[in-house]
């Protein structure tokens, strides 16, 4: 057992949320018990979510995808009504961390991701260095071989601009939704760029740069993160802790 105090000095202390300029807050979005015994990790505190950490037995939820966002419209209405009531009906802590938890060294979704296809980095690019670039060694040599990897780490195809087909020597990679990073990953010496999503100009890039683009789903790479995350936080106070996944085709 632990102080709900205690677990959100270890997650602040861990995760360090104050050195990133985020896209809304992160750290306990919603105070439930003060007494945390069972941690339930997932990607989104979505409904379907809260309802499978609830028939679990969890007293606190961690996700990436927390409740509230910059720009949204703040009333406790609808969906965040349902999602929120729910929370404070069962008296669930919600601590959720964005960007913090796609960048972090070890425990982060980029460095999970990595890890799972065998990449590791030994440099950052882009906004706020969240991407992360590395040599691909021989095991990844090329590009097939790196689709093969994808494929069976997250388990669903990419999809994937090849470029000029060129040996894999570098690979850049950034989760969710990084497509915007792509030039910043050319840059950066990349030969292949593997995200969660793709809009229209990643294509035209990669077949004028010759760099490789993979869109691979934004949950699917971003799955690894808070179960990371939430095993470290077990481990240091004796709590439980299940991993929940919620299917989501983007």
């Amino acid at each position: 057992m632990a102080e709900r105090v205690e677990v959100e000095a270890f997650l602040q202390q861990l995760l360090q949320p104050e050195g990133y300029k985020d896209y809304g807050p992160n750290g306990l979005q919603v105070e439930g018990r003060r007494e945390v015994r069972h941690v339930a990790s997932g990607v989104t505190a979505s409904l379907a979510f809260i309802d499978a950490a609830i028939a679990a037995g969890a007293d606190t939820l961690l996700v990436h995808h927390g409740l509230f966002w910059r720009g949204q419209d703040g009333r406790l209405t609808g969906w965040l009504k349902a999602r929120v009531a729910r929370l404070l009906a069962h008296e669930l802590n919600l601590f959720a961390y964005h960007l913090p938890l796609d960048a972090h060294a070890e425990y982060g979704n980029n460095a999970q991701l990595g890890r799972r296809l065998g990449l590791l980095a030994d440099a950052r690019f882009g906004d706020q260095d969240l991407g992360f670039i590395g040599p691909t060694g021989e095991a990844l040599p090329t590009l097939e071989a790196l689709v093969l990897a994808v494929d069976s780490q997250l388990g669903r195809p990419a999809v994937v601009v090849p470029g000029d087909g060129r040996p894999l020597r570098r690979v850049a990679w950034c989760s969710g939704g990084a497509q915007g990073y792509f030039e910043a990953a050319i840059a950066a010496g990349a030969d292949a760029f593997v995200t969660g999503e793709i809009s229209e100009p990643q294509a035209h890039l990669a077949r004028e740069t010759g760099v490789a683009f993979l869109a691979c789903g934004h949950h699917a790479t971003e799955r690894f993160g808070a179960p990371a995350v939430a095993a470290a936080l077990a481990a240091r106070f004796g709590l439980e802790h299940r991993y929940i996944e919620i299917g989501n085709p983007a």
